[in-house]
């Protein structure tokens, strides 16, 4: 049995702990409120995560420290360079993996499928915080200080998951409501389901092939927004809904009371144009395919408190 520490219980800090838990391992889980799941093999602390000293606390004895944080969307510049710091140090001082999960912005605009091992030259500042986490990150991994890993994912399905697939959407289309998305519904965009996601982290963060670098989770062939929300509605046995596009104004106006919704213009392009991430280096390398897309969906409807049947019998 070894001994982790996730920092972060969110839907993939959450979901690392129970997997890492489930299989006999001793977990510590680190949030500001010591949230987190009530299971046995996880020990739910309190800890400023901006702090080095505490986290390095916290990370000695530890295999694998898991950057799982999520600082107030609006408040990335602010809130992730100290986080990243005092976490990066944490491992350093530990000799623990660092294995962070990250997700797409450091790419950028893009003009095909995204690898691995594309130049990070995001334009926008959430992305190029993410990008000079990984920079350093890879810095110290290089230099022999620390051992580390990143594992990308796209726009979270799933339980826990917020966003564009969960919240703004799954409730509407239980309800029979007309659904507004982000910029165009009918450009291709890859989905990464929350548990494929923490099963990438955990193998990555055990891997030594996987250290000194980034991979993208394993996630299903792209779907537009339209036939993603199609695909709910076919899921859980219930019409589909109409699907309309926000404009920008309306979303410029929401966006001067609500600092989230500002914020969503930086990444706006995500959904004009097709978004599509390439996972193939991590199936081959660990051995496994992202789960079934119906699955993924049944799953998320769960989470919504959907309890019917669906019309394509999808089981677990």
């Amino acid at each position: 049995m070894s001994r982790h520490l996730v920092v972060g219980a969110g839907a993939i800090g959450s979901a690392v702990a129970v997997m890492l838990a489930s299989r006999g391992e001793s977990v510590t889980l680190a949030t500001r409120s010591a949230s987190g799941p009530d299971l046995p093999g996880i020990d739910k602390v309190r800890v400023d995560a901006s702090q080095a000293e505490p986290l390095t606390d916290l990370a000695t004895g530890t295999a694998v420290v898991y950057n799982c944080a999520n600082p107030p969307y609006h408040r990335w510049a602010q809130d992730w360079p100290p986080i990243a710091a005092a976490l990066l140090a944490a491992a350093e001082r530990s000799g623990s993996v660092l294995a962070t999960a990250s997700n797409l912005y450091g790419y950028g605009p893009v003009s095909g499928p995204m690898t691995e091992d594309l130049p990070l030259l995001a334009p926008g500042t959430k992305g190029r915080v993410r990008a000079q986490m990984y920079v350093d990150a890879l810095a110290a991994h290089d230099a022999g200080r620390v051992r580390m890993t990143e594992v990308r994912g796209s726009d979270y399905v799933g339980p826990g998951a917020l966003g564009h697939l969960a919240d703004r959407v799954v409730p509407r289309v239980l309800a029979g409501k007309k659904a507004s998305v982000l910029g165009s519904a009918d450009q291709l965009h890859t989905w990464t389901y929350t548990q494929d996601m923490a099963r990438t982290l955990v193998a990555a963060a055990g891997d030594e092939r996987a250290w000194g670098r980034a991979w993208h989770a394993p996630s299903n062939p792209a779907r537009t927004q339209r036939e993603a929300i199609d695909d709910l509605a076919r899921v859980a046995g219930v019409p589909t809904i109409p699907v309309g596009t926000l404009p920008a104004a309306v979303l410029r106006g929401i966006g001067l009371v609500n600092p989230t919704i500002r914020e969503l213009r930086e990444t706006r392009y995500q959904f004009e144009a097709p978004f599509v991430m390439d996972s193939s280096d991590a199936e081959q390398t660990f051995g496994f395919s992202p789960t079934p897309w119906d699955d993924v969906l049944a799953d998320t409807l769960r989470s919504f408190g959907w309890t019917g049947a669906s019309s394509t019998d999808v089981t677990r």
